[in-house]
């Protein structure tokens, strides 16, 4: 008996530790030193809440750059890939209708870079490489009667660098440029 109460105790102290002081300890030191990414890293404009910049976004019109595709159609509840080898003819078949849409889209910018054409592991990936927005300018531009020079120097702008200095690869957060591409239409 004594041994169960000892055992009882213990069980008890670590449900509250762990089950309650410990979450709470790291909330708090995480609002305090993260605040924009405890609360979802959310983007807001005139306060209405655009999108996270940690998921990526559906953008289908002309006048908007395009995310890398997205297996789960950008749902972040079951977030995943296709799970399709290289071997797939399924895969084969999905990536060339793929290029054949983005070829029709951009009959001038050549071959779609590769993130454009393949989904991420998670399916939400709200970056796609420099070349992808670089190889979207010209239809961007087109439909919005912007100048392409301009819309160039937004995507450069919007370039983020390697994450600490080197590593991973440089990207471009598609919804952030697209809110600023927004703000740039206001303007003209």
């Amino acid at each position: 008996m004594k041994h169960l109460l000892a055992a009882i105790r213990i069980n008890i102290f670590f449900m509250i530790f762990l089950g309650l002081g410990y979450p709470l300890v790291m909330t708090v030191i995480s609002n305090g030193l993260f605040q924009d990414k405890a609360d979802g890293s959310i983007i807001s404009m005139d306060g209405k809440a655009m999108g996270s910049s940690l998921i990526g976004q559906k953008f289908e019109k002309a006048e908007y750059f395009w995310p890398r595709p997205s297996a789960i159609d950008y749902n972040p509840l079951p977030s995943g890939g296709s799970n399709l080898s290289l071997q797939s003819e399924n895969l084969k078949r999905v990536v060339e209708e793929r290029k054949r849409r983005l070829t029709a889209a951009h009959p001038e910018s050549g071959e779609p870079p590769q993130d454009l054409l393949f989904t991420s592991a998670s399916g939400l990936d709200p970056h796609i490489s420099p070349a992808a927005a670089r190889y979207q300018i010209l239809r961007v531009a087109k439909a919005r009667l912007l100048d392409p020079l301009k819309v160039t120097a937004l995507v450069e702008r919007h370039i983020e660098a390697r994450q600490w200095g080197g590593f991973g690869e440089p990207t471009v957060n598609v919804l952030k440029l697209n809110i600023a591409l927004d703000g740039m239409q206001e303007v003209k």
